[in-house]
């Protein structure tokens, strides 16, 4: 009998301090690279999209990867990625900590739409005040001086 499995995770990190230190215009290599992660976990990349201090994902883990083991990775090596590339010369490092949420595959459409329209969203909507929706939303308990 085969397994039948699926692991929908919403995950977001940001910079430090929340600097806006990743350029617009090479948020696309960044994207690959951390797609390119993905892929190497043998994981599933449904969207992925971000501003200037924080980056989305929506991708499928497979069932052997950890999602810590995941972030960890993409973190560590885009952080050396971007020194390498010059495109970011502002970038410090990423900051401590991510969010990480599951959805259920009818959700998979909203979370897709949330996630492409993260630019527009952040005309109206900081960071920190998204996160703590975030948070609120799945019932995570959360502390003030994590958030800033």
């Amino acid at each position: 009998m085969n397994s039948y499995r699926q692991f929908l995770f919403h995950i977001v990190f940001c910079t430090y301090e929340r600097k806006n230190t990743l350029p617009t215009e090479h948020h696309d290599e960044l994207y690959k690279y951390l797609w390119g992660v993905i892929k190497t976990h043998k994981g599933v990349l449904y969207r992925i999209n971000g501003v200037e201090n924080h980056v989305h994902i929506l991708c499928d883990l497979h069932p052997t990867v950890c999602i810590s083991d995941l972030i960890k990775d993409m973190k560590v090596g885009s952080n050396l990625w971007i020194k390498q590339t010059g495109n970011f010369p502002k970038f410090e490092s990423w900051a401590e900590g991510y969010f990480a949420a599951t959805y259920s595959n009818k959700d998979k459409e909203m979370i897709i739409n949330y996630i492409k329209n993260q630019k527009q969203h952040h005309h109206n909507v900081t960071f920190e005040d998204e996160y703590r929706a975030l948070l609120d939303e799945h019932g995570i308990a959360w502390d003030e001086k994590y958030i800033f």
